[in-house]
């Protein structure tokens, strides 16, 4: 975007900057390139908030959407690390209830497998919208939540109920709400501004938001007045009373799987994070075995034995989106039939995550072996067309790439 047009988007009434933001171009773009010892460029264009005018920023927080799995992981691995979790013991002894696929009861569903999408959950019964004060587990009872064929283990299924789950255990475990234990272990020992549904947040932080659009129309983050007076799901006429909320009862209310807020740069020192084994800026968060351990391919694609799209967003891909899956922790550009998870176009193996949701496209990918990574989003781009060389879209193959915007 030309700083012609935002100058032009700035001064236009709202509903004129809607019709033009809906053309087919994204509101904003960010890609932020980093290496070991910090950033080393950074791209920008385009509006934080349309009606306001307000130019996007790398210090904006944005809701990164399925990056959040991983950042969400890093606070498993410092609970597996501490003794508190186990990512191969029967996860039910941290839910307090037990956890069984209904065709295959004799099978324990593990940390490990629900951080990488083979524990044969579905998200056909739904996931988000469990209010505060109702028990996650009832979705569990419904026979769509599961993977009538496939036992636990044996196939992949890229499943956002796993992350409620993960974050349930994570509470049982120690106590703690999720967001405020996120806050605890991994955003404030490495001080991000950052924060999983805006509670943790001051409003100064809420107000920066990068507003998400889908087809011009806000859905997501217009936080003018301050964060928003609820960060949770709440029935119909009900208060929004956290002192409600019970360790281990519903564990979407803070949106592990897609509702961090944060930065591209803040995105960048995760990234950092990564290249550098679990270290960053002096600060020793993981060890380096725990850092190994999630990027190393739990799962990678044979021909047959995954769902390579997710369900929820999957657009009829020709070629496969997901090919190898560690812990939360994709793996690019897989040198098997059918693949298409090389968006960067040059067959290195970077690992990270991407994102998708309310219009928004992001990744964060990084080549350890050359010790350089990238982040980037791009909002309203729900819309962009298909990518010339992979099954990501054309926006995130010329984010990822660096190329000038088209």
């Amino acid at each position: 975007m030309s700083l012609r047009r935002i100058r032009t988007l700035a001064l236009l009434p709202c509903l004129a900057v809607a019709s033009i933001a809906s053309a087919g171009e994204p509101v904003a773009q960010v890609r932020v390139a980093f290496d070991r010892n910090g950033i080393v460029s950074t791209r920008v264009e385009g509006m934080a908030d349309l009606a306001t005018g307000r130019t996007v920023t790398a210090d904006d927080p944005v809701r990164v959407a399925s990056i959040s799995k991983l950042v969400t992981t890093l606070g498993v691995m410092r609970l597996v690390e501490a003794g508190t979790l186990d990512l191969d013991a029967d996860v039910s002894q941290y839910l307090g209830w037990t956890l069984r696929h209904p065709q295959f009861p004799d099978t324990p569903l593990t940390l490990r497998l629900l951080l990488s999408h083979r524990s044969s959950l579905t998200d056909a019964a739904g996931y988000y919208a469990t209010p505060l004060g109702e028990p996650l587990k009832g979705i569990l009872d419904d026979p769509r939540a599961w993977d009538e064929v496939h036992a636990p283990g044996t196939h992949f299924r890229y499943t956002n109920l796993n992350f409620p789950l993960v974050a349930m255990a994570m509470e049982r475990a120690t106590g703690e709400r999720f967001d405020l234990l996120m806050r605890r272990l991994v955003l404030a020992p490495l001080k991000l501004d950052a924060c999983f549904n805006w509670a943790t947040c001051d409003d100064a932080t809420a107000m920066r938001a990068v507003v998400l659009y889908r087809d011009g129309a806000p859905v997501r983050d217009e936080n003018r007045a301050g964060k928003p007076a609820c960060p949770v799901v709440v029935e119909d006429g009900a208060d929004c009373d956290l002192a409600r909320w019970k360790a281990g009862e519903n564990g979407a209310l803070f949106s592990p799987q897609g509702g961090l807020r944060i930065s591209a740069n803040g995105l960048a020192k995760i990234g950092r994070l990564l290249l550098d084994g679990g270290e960053v800026d002096g600060i020793r968060l993981l060890a380096p075995a725990s850092v190994a351990a999630m990027l190393k391919p739990q799962w990678t694609f044979d021909g047959g034995n995954g769902v390579t799209h997710e369900e929820d967003t999957g657009d009829g891909r020709n070629q496969a989106f997901f090919c190898r899956y560690g812990l939360a922790v994709q793996t690019l550009a897989t040198p098997v039939q059918g693949c298409g998870d090389d968006p960067f176009g040059d067959h290195i193996a970077r690992v990270g995550h991407s994102g998708d949701a309310y219009g928004l496209r992001s990744g964060l990918w990084v080549d350890v072996d050359a010790g350089t990574g990238v982040v980037y989003f791009a909002t309203d781009a729900g819309g962009s067309r298909g990518g010339e060389r992979s099954a990501f879209s054309r926006i995130e193959e010329t984010l990822a790439s660096g190329a000038p915007s088209p």
